[in-house]
């Protein structure tokens, strides 16, 4: 599974790199900074899965989302956000995510949350 990490926070996507090479089956094939850079790195990468920080520079993660949709419809999409991820995932499904994972659950939640867009 090719993963793009896309946050304004360089030590959040070390810290992200370093959980997902531990693990087999996942590669981060690139990173991203802002949602522009999302977008051409996504176009120009395909990914299978793209973390995508709900607040970042310029447009924010909901609307890179959407964006994202028309640009690959066939991409996963995982919002990352500190913010409470309960509260947040009715938009982020509307906005074409696949689901929320919290920042301070990562370490525990992220992995299985990829491997689980995969299983079907």
């Amino acid at each position: 599974m090719r993963i793009l990490i896309a946050d304004d926070n360089k030590l959040v996507r070390r810290g992200i790199v370093g959980l997902l090479s531990a693990e087999n089956g996942l590669e981060v094939c690139g990173e991203a900074s802002d949602s522009n850079e999302t977008l051409q790195k996504a176009g120009m990468l395909k990914p299978d899965v793209i973390l995508l920080d709900v607040s970042m520079p310029g447009t924010n993660g909901l609307n890179t989302a959407q964006l994202l949709r028309q640009q690959l419809p066939a991409l996963k999409i995982l919002i990352v956000s500190q913010n409470d991820p309960d509260l947040l995932l009715p938009r982020s499904l509307e906005a074409g995510a696949h689901g929320c994972v919290d920042k301070a659950r990562i370490g525990t939640d992220l992995v299985p949350t990829l491997r689980n867009l995969f299983k079907n």
